[in-house]
Formats: C-alpha cells, sequence, structure tokens
C-alpha cells in the first residue's frame, strides 16, 4: 500500500497563497487501530511509523517547511511563533497561526472539529481545534483575535468532524453553551438514547460562534467521522485509533 495520504482539500475560495488539507487514514504504512496513516505521536502507536507519517505528510507541502506540532489540551491558547525547540517539545496550545510562509499550522482530530482560516489577501492563515470544550472556551474567538485582521475579512472552513446524529453529550455540555450563547439551543436535541442527554451538532456552535463574531465567509461543515470509515473516530473505536492532520500554510 502507498505510504502517501489520502487528503481532503476545503472546498472555499481561498486565495492561491494558501495551502490546506486534511488527512484521512485511508492509505499509509500504519498498522492495526491506527492503519493507515496515523502522524499522532500520543495515541501509542509505534514511534517509528508515526516518525514514518509525518516526514510524508512535509512532503505535501510545496518546500517541506517545518509543521508547528502542538500539545493539545481542549483549551483556547493560540501559537503565534515557531521556533527551533518546538520540534522536541511542542507547544500547549489548541489553534496556532501563521503570518509568513517560515512554518506550517497543524492539529490533530478524530471527532473534534478543525477549523481554516485565512484571510481574503492570502497573507494570514491558523487552524484550531475545536473540540466541544476548546469551542466553549474560546478557541475560535480566539483564533480570530490572533489573526489580526477585521473578522469581515476572513473566512472559514470546517472540516471533518462527529456529526449530531452521532454525538451525545451531558446536560452539563447543553448548559455551558446556552449560558453563553441563548441562540446555541437550535445546536441540540434530546437524546433518543438516554434521559437528560442531548445529540450535539459541533458545526452548528461553532458556525453560531463565527457568525456572531463576524467572520466572513463560513464552508464546509458536512462530513461525519463517526459514520465514514476513511476516518478515524475516538468515539467510534472507543479510543483506540489515530488522529486526521489538519494542515494550512501561506505559499
Amino acid at each position: 500500500m502507498s505510504e502517501r495520504p489520502t487528503l481532503i482539500l476545503p472546498d472555499w475560495p481561498a486565495p492561491s497563497t494558501v495551502g490546506a488539507f486534511v488527512t484521512t487514514r485511508e492509505s499509509g504504512p500504519s498498522q492495526g487501530a491506527f492503519a493507515s496513516f496515523n502522524p499522532a505521536d500520543h495515541v501509542g502507536d509505534d514511534p517509528v511509523t508515526v516518525e514514518a507519517c509525518r516526514r510524508r505528510l512535509s512532503a505535501e507541502l510545496d518546500d517541506e517547511r517545518p509543521l508547528l506540532w502542538l500539545e493539545q489540551v481542549h483549551g483556547a491558547n493560540v501559537q503565534q511563533e515557531y521556533r527551533a525547540g518546538f520540534a522536541e517539545h511542542a507547544p500547549r496550545a489548541d489553534a496556532s497561526v501563521a503570518f509568513d510562509t517560515g512554518h506550517a499550522c497543524v492539529v490533530l482530530t478524530a471527532d473534534c472539529l478543525p477549523v481554516f482560516f485565512c484571510d481574503r489577501q492570502g497573507t494570514r492563515v491558523g487552524v484550531a481545534h475545536a473540540g466541544w470544550r476548546s469551542l466553549a472556551g474560546g478557541v475560535l474567538e480566539a483564533s480570530v483575535a490572533a489573526l489580526g485582521v477585521a473578522p469581515d475579512d476572513l473566512m472559514a472552513w470546517l472540516g471533518p468532524a462527529i456529526s449530531k446524529a452521532q454525538f451525545e453529550v451531558g446536560a452539563e455540555v447543553f448548559d455551558t453553551f446556552v449560558a453563553v450563547q441563548p441562540e446555541a439551543e437550535s445546536a441540540f436535541e434530546p437524546s433518543p438514547y438516554r434521559l437528560g442527554h442531548y445529540m450535539a451538532d459541533l458545526y452548528r456552535l461553532a458556525r453560531l460562534r463565527l457568525e456572531r463574531l463576524g467572520v466572513g465567509h463560513i464552508g464546509g461543515g458536512h462530513f461525519c467521522t463517526a459514520c465514514e470509515p476513511r476516518f478515524y473516530s475516538h468515539r467510534r473505536d472507543d479510543g483506540n485509533t489515530g488522529r486526521m492532520a489538519s494542515v494550512i500554510w501561506l505559499r
């Protein structure tokens, strides 16, 4: 099987200076529960195979520039610079931005929502890891602020995440979102499986946040990681799985 990753390209009107993609698990060297393209080094996979996937990933960029890997903690911190030391010690953050061609931004997901950003001029890019905790904690708001341009000059694309039909949550998740943004109630339905639980629409929750910020263009949001076998899914696979990489950079 080819070690080259099978990629999804964002369907958005980004300028030609913006490169972006999401990996899938469809082809690559990873084995077992991590088959076939797992670039995540924190899930128990063979480190040699993970490194092989990361090298292949870098080769998909225009000039194999460094990728800014993060130690994701379901928070709202945004990393705004790249330093050589990050190759050994990834910064703790759940989003990053780039204003030049020095590095590429990357987040890892397997049900959580990756949100890509760029400005209409193609001079700034970023990507955020928006699981429900980081979404509720303000990672999208922090990302927009870090990009440093008027929100209506930005465009966003919502990558592969778990769908509403597969994402059951407790009442505390409902309460957390609705307390901050009452219209978030429209992103929840009572669960048909358990009393006091809800089916949550991550895509809808993200769109509501981005619309409130005034982001000019919002696309994507039509995947389901738990339904589609080409994706890793933490929930479907009981936590024993790899991760997709969402990567964005300036050419």
